[in-house]
């Protein structure tokens, strides 16, 4: 791997410095966790699967006209990235009340939600990524209003996006987690990932899972599902050349 110092130790990821100051490697890892770190496991194949995704669709948004941090899947599990400031906030977009919604607001479940809803969280695991609102985000220095603003446009555009890019492949977008970062210009760029690790994908005919919730409800296929994703977004030739059958 062209890398060498780590910068950063995430739950499923790293990231390493490289010989060029502006660009990290991104490495993908088998880990997997649930409800803030207290359920864990290692899935042989995970990594694998969610570097192909992500760089799918990060691949989707920028031919769509979103700046994103994704340079290339340099070999498997490692994409090579523009370094990024990250802002530490969790910006969730919403499109059906499901999950943590229903256990904090009185929505009916599976109800649509049109306009979605764009939330964001607090990225800090000391305080367990509390829900914030942009007073209190601005207030801590997180992001200025400016900022604030503009993710929420891009993130209502990514939404569309990858809602009817995904709809073609016949998955339902539920909801879905990104995060941002400003590159050395000071602009804000999508980063991190985009795969069943960070969204809510439902099968759109049968409304099955086809996401980490599988991990979460104890099934014993969550590999399977991953899988399954993988083949339905990711285009045949480059699984061949990443050997996904």
């Amino acid at each position: 791997m062209d890398s060498k110092k780590l910068i950063y130790a995430g739950k499923a990821k790293d990231v390493y410095e490289t010989e060029n100051p502006d660009e990290v490697i991104v490495a993908f890892r088998d880990d997997i966790t649930a409800g803030d770190g207290e359920k864990k496991d290692n899935l042989q194949g995970k990594g694998h699967c969610n570097s192909l995704i992500s760089t799918k669709l990060f691949e989707i948004l920028e031919e769509n006209g979103i700046a994103t941090q994704c340079i290339e899947l340099k070999k498997s599990c490692h994409m090579r990235a523009k370094k990024l400031e990250m802002i530490p906030l969790e910006v969730i977009a919403r499109n059906i009340a499901t999950g943590s919604l229903l256990k904090r607001f009185p929505f009916e479940e599976n109800q649509k939600l049109d306009p979605p809803i764009i939330q964001m969280d607090y990225k800090n695991d000391e305080y367990h990524d509390p829900m914030l609102n942009e007073e209190i985000t601005i207030a801590l220095g997180i992001a200025s209003q400016e900022d604030l603003d503009e993710i929420k446009k891009i993130t209502l555009k990514i939404n569309k996006i990858l809602s009817e890019f995904l709809k073609e492949k016949g998955i339902l977008l539920v909801d879905f987690k990104l995060e941002f970062g400003k590159d050395k210009d000071g602009n804000i760029v999508l980063g991190d990932e985009i795969s069943p690790d960070t969204c809510r994908y439902w099968d759109i005919n049968t409304l099955q899972t086809l996401d980490k919730d599988s991990f979460r409800q104890g099934q014993d296929n969550v590999m399977d599902i991953y899988e399954q994703v993988c083949g339905m977004i990711v285009d045949e030739k480059d699984l061949k050349k990443w050997k996904i059958t």
